[in-house]
């Protein structure tokens, strides 16, 4: 399997791609205000409102449309902020948990309020987004819910601590790849005269199908995915403290991609995406900004898929060529 890695801005990249080349697209965006990864002029996340952030996503999906197969799908994952007064931070929380500064020590001296917000309001950036996506022509087709059981500690006292996130599937067409099978739970079912095991033959509340008799309803050992994901974040010391679980990406890879076809990451940070559709069995393209990233993406992907199998390319555009590593 081939890893892609394209360095540079995500629309400047997503050009390069032929139409109708990527099977499904699995990515995280920078969120609205939380840090600057200093390139002011391309870099997503640091607009000065919400709506030219949106607007911004909306284009870039524009182009990951085109590049999408008919059959396509999109794993969309969001956070959301809170409208406050906060130097360096815009909104990532209502006055609480502020990073101090940039990983290269900078802080943008900008003091942002989201016009026709309250103080504290939440800012709803996750389905500004998705709504906004929806009214350019995607089918929006599920809100999935990240739980996180273990979410960063907040000292607030008039609301919940967060402990969740959102993952929007998205669709290009209303008839799309989706490997239902491949991502079912385990069913549990508790003892007693309402087990599939102890149901006659039409009736129970376990399936709504019994006629099939006893073996039929005594086979069913799975269930469809539910829309709560439980998934514990693991913190990464070489990247940013919001790295993409695999365990969240690894149904998104095996409910929208066959084995061989092609995964795309437009904000692929760390590389976790590329690694997981490898270990998978699926190609990936990745695209990142920052060369920082880069490095860690690359050197990760060494280490976690090791190198002897290893098809990795670095593609730069300045000078069009394409460095093997």
């Amino acid at each position: 399997m081939k890893i892609d890695i394209y360095a540079g801005d995500c629309l400047d990249s997503l050009k390069q791609l032929e139409d109708q080349s990527i099977n499904t697209c699995i990515t995280s965006p920078p969120y609205w205000g939380l840090r600057n990864y200093n390139d002011e002029e391309k870099q997503l996340g640091m607009e000065d409102t919400p709506e030219e952030f949106v607007n911004n996503l909306v284009e870039v999906f524009r182009e990951v449309k085109r590049v999408l197969r008919d059959d396509g799908t999109v794993w969309l994952n969001l956070g959301d902020s809170y409208n406050t007064t906060q130097a360096g931070n815009k909104t990532w929380g209502d006055g609480v948990g502020a990073n101090k500064h940039y990983k290269d020590g900078s802080i943008p001296e900008k003091r942002n309020t989201v016009k026709g917000l309250k103080k504290k309001d939440l800012v709803g950036i996750p389905w500004r987004v998705a709504f906004a996506l929806q009214q350019d022509g995607w089918y929006l087709r599920q809100d999935i819910i990240w739980h996180k059981p273990n979410p960063m500690p907040e000292s607030i006292k008039d609301r919940c601590t967060k402990a969740h996130e959102y993952i929007f599937l998205l669709s290009k067409s209303q008839k799309y790849y989706f490997d239902n099978e491949a991502i079912k739970e385990d069913a549990k079912f508790p003892d007693g005269p309402n087990s599939p095991h102890n149901i006659k033959k039409g009736q129970g509340e376990y399936g709504m199908d019994t006629r099939g008799g006893l073996n039929k309803i005594g086979a069913i050992e799975k269930k469809n995915k539910r829309s709560v994901w439980t998934v514990t974040t693991k913190p990464f010391t070489e990247a940013h403290f919001a790295t993409f679980p695999k365990e969240l990406i690894l149904p998104c890879v095996l409910a929208g991609c066959p084995e061989g076809g092609t995964v795309l990451d437009p904000f692929a940070g760390s590389g976790t995406t590329g690694i997981v559709a490898n270990h998978k069995n699926r190609n990936a393209i990745l695209l990142e900004l920052s060369e920082d990233y880069i490095k860690i993406a690359v050197k990760r992907i060494k280490k976690e898929v090791g190198t002897l199998f290893l098809n990795l390319n670095i593609i730069r555009k300045k000078d069009e060529s394409i460095k093997f590593i």
